[in-house]
């Protein structure tokens, strides 16, 4: 986990809260009904979209920073 954190600048408490969405989805998903687990897959991919969007913007704007400030960050 703390690979994982380092590599994609994430808490390891982001990553221990993602998994247990992943683990109470999973438990969900053996007991609700195929539609309602369509829905709940479509809602996780929206907010996993946004996230990643996110952090891309973030990204790009820690690059752009840096190029200003003349720091190249590779």
């Amino acid at each position: 986990m703390a690979e994982a954190s380092r590599a994609f600048d994430l808490t390891p408490s982001e990553i221990e809260e993602w998994v247990d969405q992943a683990k109470a989805g999973m438990g969900n998903a053996l007991r609700a009904k195929p539609e309602d687990v369509r829905q709940q897959y479509e809602r996780q991919l929206k907010d996993l979209q946004e996230a990643y969007s996110e952090a891309m913007l973030e990204l790009r704007a820690r690059k752009k920073l840096a190029s200003l400030l003349g720091k190249d960050e590779s």
